[in-house]
């Protein structure tokens, strides 16, 4: 396996693509890394040469990635709370923080559905065993 920015990128995909599994870099950031280091998209990872690993490297390192890169983000969205933005309260609550609708999406951020009808009757149903348990047990 290569490593490129404390990532192990996979050998048998493209350079082009290999170079997207880095957090921070995309396809186009991705293209224009290697063409500054004079690497070719199409090769594959396992067929570079330890010079051209050695000048990907290089370009990489002026951009922020991984870690770094993460810390800024995370900068950032504690900047928006602080201030108490309407994103950082957004961030705060679990929200869509970009204006996307919630009333029918959203499931990832607002978590599982949480049924009213069902809970009840739930809690109804267990009650119920609860005192039949006890007036059997007395």
């Amino acid at each position: 396996m290569v490593r490129i920015s404390g990532i192990e990128i996979p050998e048998a995909k493209k350079t082009k693509i290999a170079l997207t599994y880095i957090y921070g870099i995309g396809d186009k950031l991705a293209l224009e890394v290697l063409e500054k280091a004079n690497v070719d998209p199409e090769k594959r990872v396992k067929t570079l040469s330890n010079e051209e690993v050695s000048r990907l490297q290089k370009e990489l390192s002026s951009v922020s990635t991984e870690g770094a890169l993460k810390k800024i983000v995370t900068e950032n969205i504690k900047r928006l709370r602080q201030i108490a933005s309407y994103r950082g309260e957004r961030h705060t609550m679990g929200l869509p923080s970009r204006g996307q609708r919630t009333r029918s999406n959203a499931r990832t951020k607002r978590g599982k559905r949480a049924t009213v009808g069902a809970m009840k009757k739930d809690l109804l149903q267990k009650q119920e065993a609860s005192q039949k348990s006890k007036a059997a047990g007395k």
